[in-house]
This record gives C-alpha cells, sequence and structure tokens, in this order.
C-alpha cells in the first residue's frame, strides 16, 4: 500500500508503518483557508467583497493544489488494484481512476451524499443528484477539471465527481455509525453494498501529553474538554478567557487541547490546563462533557466515549454532526461564530442535566469499536479490489 498525503503529512504516515509520498500542498494552510471563507460565508449580513475575495483565495490555491496531484498521481498508480481517496480533492482521484481503469472507493466521514435530510438545488439541478455544496464545489474547480480531464485523455465533466462515482459503481465506504443517521440505512438501501457503514475510523495514537494530563485529571474533578482540532481560533486569548469564565460559574474545570491554536501567549486560570495534543479515546471517558467544532473524529470520539457534546461549527460538514446530536438529545450545537458566554454555559447547564448523559453513556454501547470499524473497512476494500471493482 502507497499513501499520497499532504506534504506536512508524510511524516504522520511513516510514523504508523505506511510508505508515503508528498501529494498536493499544505493541508493546513487548505484548512485555515477553507475556515475562513466559510467563517465569513455565515455570518451575516454578507460581506460580499471580502467573501468574493476568499473565494479567489481558496480557488487559486486549490488549482495549485490540483495541478500537483495531476502531476503526481498518474505515475504512482500503475499496477496499482484500486485507488482509495477520501472526500477533501475526491475529483482528481475519480479522474485518474477512469482514465487508467482502475476501480475506486471513497471513504466519507459524514452524509455527503444527497438524502431526505440535506438541502437540493431547485429543478433542474436537483436532478443532476447534488447537494448544494457539491454544486458549489464542482462549479468552482470545472476548469481545473476540464484541464486534467484534456490531460488525461477523457472528455470534459457533465455532472460533480460523486455522480460519476455512483454510474462506475464505485465503493463508498461509510466511515461513521448508522446509529447516528437512522434513517440513512433505510433511504439509502437501494445502493447495497456499495455503501456500507462500518463505523469511524481511529488510530487512537498516544499523545506526547498523556504523561502530564492523567495526574491533573486525578488530582480534581472530571474536566469538560474543550478542542477545535484543525480549525484554529482568531484568539486564543479571549477563548481561554471565555472557557475559564464559563467553567467557573458552572464549577467545572476545563481541559484544552490547543490542536492547531496557539495559546501560549493565553492567561491561563488556576482551573484551565491546556496542551497541544489529546488521546481523544482514552481521555474523553474520563471527562464530563466535549466542546468541539463538529468534525467526524472528534464527534464518533465522544459519542464512543459516551459523553454529551457542545458542537460549535464552522465547516459545511460539521452542522451535519451538530444536527445528529441534537436529534439523538445526547448534545446540542450552535455555530461558531454565535457562540459567547452566555450561550455556552446555558449549553452545558442542558447538556450536563442527568437525560443527556444518560442517552449519551447507553449510546456509546451500541457504537462500533474502533478495531470492529477498521477491519469491516478492510475487508470491504480487500474484497472490492479482488474483484476488480465488483461489489457482492
Amino acid at each position: 500500500m502507497l499513501m499520497a498525503v499532504p506534504p506536512n503529512v508524510v511524516g504522520l504516515a511513516e510514523s504508523v508503518g505506511l510508505a508515503a509520498v508528498a501529494y498536493g500542498l499544505d493541508s493546513q494552510i487548505s484548512m485555515e483557508l477553507q475556515r475562513n471563507y466559510w467563517t465569513c460565508f455565515y455570518r451575516t449580513p454578507w460581506k460580499l467583497r471580502e467573501l468574493n475575495r476568499m473565494a479567489r483565495e481558496t480557488e487559486q490555491f486549490a488549482t495549485k493544489c490540483w495541478a500537483q496531484m495531476t502531476a503526481t498521481l498518474p505515475s504512482l498508480v500503475e499496477g496499482a488494484d484500486l485507488v482509495i481517496t477520501g472526500l477533501i480533492y475526491e475529483q482528481p482521484a475519480v479522474n485518474v481512476s477512469e482514465a487508467c481503469g482502475i476501480p475506486l472507493a471513497t471513504v466519507q466521514f459524514f452524509p455527503v451524499r444527497p438524502h431526505g435530510q440535506m438541502p437540493y438545488l431547485p429543478a433542474p439541478l436537483s436532478r443532476m443528484g447534488m447537494t448544494v455544496n457539491e454544486w458549489m464545489s464542482w462549479r468552482a474547480m470545472q476548469k481545473a477539471e476540464d484541464a486534467q480531464r484534456r490531460q488525461l485523455g477523457l472528455p470534459g465533466a457533465k455532472g460533480a465527481a460523486s455522480r460519476r462515482i455512483a454510474e462506475r459503481g464505485g465503493l463508498e465506504i461509510q466511515a461513521y455509525d448508522k446509529v447516528c443517521f437512522p434513517a440513512l440505512a433505510k433511504e439509502w438501501a437501494k445502493w447495497g453494498a456499495h455503501r456500507p457503514f462500518v463505523g469511524a475510523l481511529s488510530l487512537e495514537l498516544a499523545s506526547d501529553a498523556d504523561e502530564e494530563v492523567w495526574p491533573w485529571i486525578a488530582a480534581g474533578t472530571p474536566p469538560i474538554c474543550f478542542g477545535f482540532g484543525s480549525v484554529p481560533v482568531e484568539s486564543p486569548s479571549e477563548m481561554i478567557a471565555t472557557i475559564g469564565a464559563v467553567c467557573a460559574r458552572l464549577g467545572e474545570r476545563a481541559l484544552v487541547c490547543a490542536g492547531w491554536s496557539d495559546y501560549s501567549s493565553a492567561a491561563l486560570p488556576e482551573h484551565v490546563k491546556v496542551v497541544r495534543t489529546l488521546n481523544f479515546p482514552s481521555v474523553f471517558p474520563a471527562c464530563r462533557a466535549v466542546v468541539h467544532h463538529g468534525g467526524g473524529g472528534t464527534t464518533s470520539a465522544g459519542l464512543r466515549a459516551g459523553v454529551p457534546g457542545l458542537i460549535l461549527w464552522t465547516l459545511p460538514d460539521q452542522p451535519a454532526w451538530g444536527a445528529a446530536v441534537k436529534r439523538l438529545k445526547v448534545g446540542t450545537a450552535r455555530r461558531f461564530s454565535t457562540a459567547n458566554e452566555e450561550s455556552m454555559v446555558s449549553d452545558l447547564r442542558t447538556i450536563l442535566a442527568p437525560d443527556y448523559i444518560a442517552r449519551a453513556r447507553e449510546l456509546a454501547t451500541r457504537m462500533t469499536k474502533p478495531a470492529a470499524a477498521a477491519a469491516a473497512a478492510a475487508d470491504r476494500v480487500e474484497e472490492f479490489a479482488r474483484l476488480r471493482g465488483v461489489v457482492v
């Protein structure tokens, strides 16, 4: 197996024993551009000039990234049995697999394909089977995609990559638990084994902060864990001050996972501890609740731990998880830009109520264990590759 990953995460792939090559551009820059754009997009009233500027910057970066991927990927897939891609920059891999006649599998960490609870475009575009986000992405990158397809000897694309994956009978692994989206299993039954639910995939890697975190947790009451992962906060000092004030009012301690945010210059209250990284599967069960951005991995780790969650979302995939925890009544959610001290105190009081805690613990018993999820995904991929794209 060969992993083609952004240059800034080659070391991570190699650290777990995988062969890896640099592919595309720095994913942290991409995430920051997306964060800035969607933060502006979700604010009202819109600042159209600023929004258009951010959209151009994001498109320019994506075009450069796409060109680098196009130059790298065709030679990497020579002799391959299967191409596996994720959701970010899915289209270049789709086109290369089509041109080379190699079966394609995708890994989706939330229900990205159209379904009954997601918005469609008005007719006639709705008949293309795309969500609004898919259509926006396709239109923004259509020139880059057409250029790649010409280079590969393919005709121009007439629809989003998601539609072409379905038409070619691709394997679309749903890397999350269907108990989080109970209506999907019935609605997507028509896809059969093409869209298997396997559960969330997690490496469960140890963290450099483990040795200092556990003595701190043991020295007091279970903390509320705060972390926004790959979505850096704009003002770390203000965020720490807000977290400190919220937890002081609730009589709780706060454990903050910095992720891509820099809290080094923030003044820390006595009841707040900040670490760079955390082993979520290990630490979350020792927490009262988790406040996070609503990414698929963090949300699943919190649900597996049996603790309620408060999702403060920024990017387009995160509201889906926010809606899920609200529907299951194991947490609540709101847009990050609308959150403040008062809303966080109110939301945390809600989800720390005994009924939320009880439901979260019960749901945890129905979540797929990480090892079982990885085994299920591997089995589906191996069978798909062995039969050269025939799903059974």
